[in-house]
């Protein structure tokens, strides 16, 4: 039913093993626990972006978070008129909750794929997914991309005396499938490998999700669904694995290591950068205001009082030359004071009779 997440995981893991099996053997322990890791890595190299846009759409939420809760505040009572308000918030800002969940998602069915092709190598169990299958038949059954010799070849794969495919509560029935391929391994030495990596993969979720919540601003971490979130990463995730481990498979618990140790790596890498663009944009802004700002001792220019000089200066200043009498040869003679044919602001010309003779007169 979903084999289209099981073929995929299959022919990566079969990828890494052909790479690894050449230099250290195709039935070492190392070489199967390499191509799980590499299975991990390949994933979130493919995921990296998806990554990015989620650290960044969790950025962006936390950013959001004053206006959400004044919608939130203003549309009490209107849950239909709250709703359609954060939609239209959201797509104003370019914001998809979704992206924020994507990575996350991508990588269930992964795990899921990846627990059942590693269960696949061993049906001799009769729980949920297994078949029943005799050691014999185990042996010489491919399990999806891969044949019977390579089923062989991961049944007598060892890592400090532990199948990779075995678990700590793995029933004795199901340990009798590595008799001819091995040797039935113990309880202890199964124990030995698997609770090492417990307690590592616990741990590196704690630091996981410890690294993720100190980023998050005060505002956000005052929110009562991110604070139950930020529990639930911290501690309880943790503790899930602790439980959890003793029914999963060794390879699942490298899986979870090497995917939290990527992750944490990332964070800090893309964090980082992200600090580093914000950095850059506001040396920017503070170059753009250094550069629009007055230099020392210069008198700063108002552009309005300019501009109302110039409007206000007078008009009737001006004079025509064209009224200006000529000479008889040909050269014009100058305006005696006011008397020329000046314009007033209107556009008219004034009197030439104006001026103290015309006073005395009426006088």
């Amino acid at each position: 039913m979903l084999d289209f997440i099981y073929y995929p995981v299959s022919w990566i893991l079969w990828f890494w093993h052909r790479v690894f099996g050449f230099a250290f053997g195709a039935d070492n322990g190392l070489t199967w626990a390499l191509a799980v890791v590499f299975l991990v890595f390949t994933l979130r190299v493919l995921l990296y972006k998806p990554f990015v846009k989620q650290v960044r759409t969790t950025k962006q939420m936390q950013e959001l978070q004053p206006q959400i809760k004044e919608l939130q505040k203003k549309y009490k009572n209107d849950r239909q008129k709250m709703a359609t308000e954060m939609q239209k918030l959201q797509k104003d800002h370019g914001f998809n909750p979704l992206m924020g969940c994507l990575p996350i998602l991508a990588q269930v069915p992964v795990f899921l794929g990846l627990f059942h092709v590693l269960r696949s190598f061993n049906r001799t169990g009769h729980g949920i997914g297994q078949l029943g299958m005799s050691a014999y038949d185990n042996a010489h059954t491919s399990n999806y991309v891969f044949n019977a010799a390579d089923v062989q070849s991961f049944l007598s794969a060892r890592i400090f005396g532990a199948p990779i495919s075995a678990f700590i509560t793995s029933p004795a029935s199901e340990l009798q499938a590595f008799a001819e391929y091995g040797g039935v391994p113990s309880k202890v030495s199964i124990a030995a490998v698997a609770i090492p990596l417990m307690v590592i993969a616990g741990l590196a979720t704690h630091f996981n999700a410890r690294a993720s919540v100190a980023r998050q601003s005060a505002e956000a971490a005052a929110n009562p669904q991110a604070a139950m979130m930020n529990k639930l990463a911290l501690w309880v995730f943790p503790l899930g694995v602790l439980v959890g481990g003793p029914f999963l498979p060794i390879a699942i618990l490298l899986y979870w290591v090497s995917n939290n140790i990527w992750t944490y790596g990332q964070q800090h890498l893309v964090f980082g950068r992200m600090e580093k663009e914000e950095e850059e944009k506001k040396q920017a802004k503070l170059e753009q205001r250094a550069q629009n700002a007055p230099k020392p001792g210069a008198k700063p220019v108002s552009t309005k009082k300019k501009q109302a000089s110039v409007d206000a200066a007078p008009v009737d200043a001006e004079v025509d030359s064209t009224d200006a009498p000529a000479s008889t040869n040909g050269t014009a003679k100058p305006a005696a004071g006011k008397t020329s044919g000046q314009r007033r602001p209107g556009g008219q010309r004034r009197p030439g009779t104006r001026g103290r003779a015309n006073q005395k007169r009426r006088r």
